[in-house]
């Protein structure tokens, strides 16, 4: 399902609190976004602003105190624990700082392995592996382990493996965190010919400024609030989940 204003992921008012040594931390108050298909949006912010809790929840992988994600137009909060994971395998891909390859598999068997987990049969699972591969500037390398590339190639091969699923909102947490500048820009070619070449939506943190320059807008998580690059608060969505039963997809 998509939603009908052509967005492919909105933060409505996300809330998150944590509590430590007694005390409340309102690390997330009311963060909105709307991220549409085909453009890459940066996500600024200083250490410990929220940037990858603000990742986790709109990935799915923890859930706000208040607020909703909503993936193509349909409300997470009102879907089952098997119904998000399907969303997660089927529609958002991840990337991390850093790379998280399988040490034992090849470049190639590390994009492969979670088609062949989503059911994709390996010869189809191969050849889209293969295709990736040749797209990031890899293909000489793909029979290499992680241990014999070089970071910048590390973080290509988890990029590839991202979008092995062919999902349709990819969400990055630092990918060039701890690449020197000239690598972190050759990825970040990489990852933005990728991503504008599929129509992807795509949020990434990151503190180098002159990569939040090359996407197609920035927005700044400051208090807990989401702020365009003018410091004006995001656009704000009315509830999508008051009290409305959970469903299965």
């Amino acid at each position: 399902m998509s939603d009908p204003d052509g967005c492919a992921l909105r933060l409505d008012r996300i809330a998150r609190t944590f509590v430590q040594g007694g005390a409340r931390l309102e690390v997330l108050r009311a963060a909105s976004l709307a991220l549409e298909s085909g453009e890459i949006v940066a996500l600024v912010g200083s250490s410990g602003a929220g940037k990858s809790t603000l990742l986790h929840i709109a990935g799915l992988l923890e859930p706000p105190d208040g607020g909703e994600v909503i993936v193509e137009g349909r409300a997470m909060g009102r879907v089952s624990d098997s119904g998000r994971t399907r969303v997660r395998r089927e529609t958002l891909g991840f990337v991390y700082q850093f790379h998280h390859l399988l040490p034992e598999f090849s470049a190639l068997e590390n994009i492969v392995l979670p088609q062949l987990i989503a059911g994709k049969r390996k010869s189809l699972a191969r050849k889209r592996a293969e295709e990736l591969l040749d797209m990031m500037g890899l293909s000489a390398r793909a029979s290499h382990r992680p241990a014999r590339l070089s970071g910048g190639e590390q973080q290509r091969v988890a990029i590839a493996r991202a979008v092995a699923n062919t999902p349709r909102i990819l969400l990055a947490d630092e990918p060039t965190g701890n690449l020197d500048h000239a690598t972190a820009e050759a990825v970040f070619d990489q990852l933005a010919k990728l991503v504008r070449g599929v129509g992807l939506a795509a949020l990434v943190a990151t503190h180098n400024p002159n990569l939040a320059a090359r996407m197609d807008r920035v927005v700044y998580l400051r208090n807990g609030i989401l702020s365009d690059t003018l410091g004006e608060p995001s656009i704000e969505f009315a509830p999508q989940n008051q009290g409305g039963e959970r469903e299965t997809i």
